[in-house]
């Protein structure tokens, strides 16, 4: 005689303890189970309730029902049921991993370069932005949209792009990504084959190095110096097929590339036909002089790739960046983009569109550039008096200072640091060599925060 092995209240609970016996071996493949009014008697449910469960466990191929012969188990795995256990290797080979490990979130001092801070974010803006979209046109907004991003925010975006970095165009010169990594990814999809070699600075932003690995690309290390990266070793490099560089605050140790080198590596990329990917991720945060033109600004033969984020000057959860190059470039980025998540948030995208055309983005822009700016000169102190031994890198521009440690054990330090609860970042060279620094952000926290999270990262030396 069968009785489920659980209590049961109704069709559902019976069709899933039945469920769960078949899984547990308690319940054979082949086994007949008890007629409908017969089980409903042993539990105390009614006849048609024992129905639902039986043809609920037929649908999901569990039983099947012989005409006059009654309703029988059919082959199911055996194990333990699913609220019981998950599965924690994988049953089939995975490729050996191309992207880095995911950074601790943990600590209570982040000092993240690339991390605003939230606290000050104008939500009630956003939220009354995104209820006057929803309400004008919100079913068109929900529908299936264009993979480049929503026509009203690209031309926005376009002029906004325009007004602050001095680079002319319109919509159609412009795709919406979600975030500055989709952007890179899209674009080293579209730009390379497996096997091309592109230049990288040496010191540089690791995602990146992700997004040209998993395009089957090989990041060529590059050296930088003072003024950027080296240009004279991309001459000496026929073999690259691309660059992708981070002019306006190198990533980590924010120099400029000078004049310079901005005009020889443009003239080189004219020269071989190779595209430059220009990473302008923080390009409204810069302190000393104004922000320097983007080398999209100089480019007079369509080989640069310009690539831009709200995600540093607003929220970087939101997800929004761009690219701008020429258009039969973003042609291809929108087919690749149509087949990876088919299209952007487009009630958002009109919600910040909004936003852009009635200067609130940049009225918080301009707010959140005099407050990063006493945050950086409080770091700046901070660092002399606690860690004075060790050089600062200029700080032009962006939400981190660069600092050299050299000959000290920096995986050390920072793990330390981290059981003190302060979060900071050392930056590998390409190729698994030594950090060589840390680079320290100080955007996320207020001064008095700041302060003592530098107390306690000296503490952990």
């Amino acid at each position: 005689m069968y009785v489920p092995g659980t209590a049961v209240t109704g069709a559902v609970d019976l069709a899933e303890a039945v469920v769960a016996d078949i899984r547990r071996g308690r319940l054979a493949p082949g086994e007949c189970l008890p007629g409908t009014r017969q089980l409903g008697g042993w539990v105390g449910l009614h006849r048609n309730t024992v129905v639902r469960a039986y043809a609920d466990l037929r649908a999901q191929g569990w039983v099947e029902t012989r005409p006059g012969g009654g309703t029988f188990v059919l082959a199911a795995p055996v194990g333990p049921s699913r609220a019981e256990s998950t599965v924690g290797t994988a049953g089939f080979t995975l490729p050996t991993a191309r992207v880095a490990g995911r950074e601790p979130r943990e600590a209570r001092f982040r000092l993240v370069a690339g991390q605003p801070d939230l606290r000050l974010l104008p939500l009630d803006a956003l939220g009354r932005a995104l209820r006057r979209v929803l309400r004008g046109r919100g079913r068109r907004l929900v529908d299936y949209g264009d993979p480049a991003g929503l026509p009203r925010f690209r031309r926005s975006l376009a002029a906004w792009l325009e007004a602050t970095r001095g680079l002319p165009g319109g919509p159609e010169d412009v795709v919406v990504t979600r975030g500055a990594q989709q952007a890179l990814f899209l674009a080293a999809q579209v730009l390379f084959r497996p096997g091309d070699r592109v230049g990288v600075e040496a010191l540089g932003y690791g995602p990146a190095w992700d997004a040209l690995r998993l395009a089957g690309a090989v990041p060529v290390p590059l050296p930088i110096d003072e003024d950027g990266l080296v240009v004279d070793e991309v001459a000496a490099r026929p073999d690259l097929k691309g660059v992708y560089v981070t002019p306006h605050h190198q990533y980590p140790t924010g120099a400029l590339l000078s004049a310079t080198r901005r005009e020889q590596l443009l003239a080189l990329a004219r020269d071989r036909r190779f595209p430059i990917l220009e990473d302008d991720y923080d390009h409204e945060l810069h302190w000393e002089g104004r922000p320097l033109v983007p080398l999209a600004g100089r480019d007079r033969h369509g080989v640069v790739v310009y690539i831009g984020t709200l995600s540093k000057a607003f929220a970087p959860g939101l997800r929004i960046g761009w690219l701008r190059g020429p258009r039969p470039f973003l042609a291809r980025v929108a087919d690749v983009r149509r087949a990876v998540d088919r299209q952007g948030d487009a009630p958002l995208e009109a919600a910040l569109a909004e936003l852009l055309d009635d200067g609130e983005i940049g009225r918080h822009v301009r707010r959140m550039r005099r407050v990063y700016e006493e945050r950086r000169t409080v770091v700046l102190d901070g660092l002399a008096a606690h860690l004075g031994d060790l050089a600062v890198g200029r700080c032009p521009g962006g939400l981190g200072v660069w600092l050299h440690v050299p000959d000290e054990d920096l995986a050390g330090w920072t793990a330390r640091a981290l059981e003190r609860e302060v979060y900071v970042a050392s930056s590998l060279e390409l190729g698994g060599a030594q950090p060589a620094g840390l680079r320290v952000g100080f955007s996320a926290h207020d001064p008095p925060e700041l302060l003592e999270a530098i107390a306690r990262l000296a503490a952990a030396r």
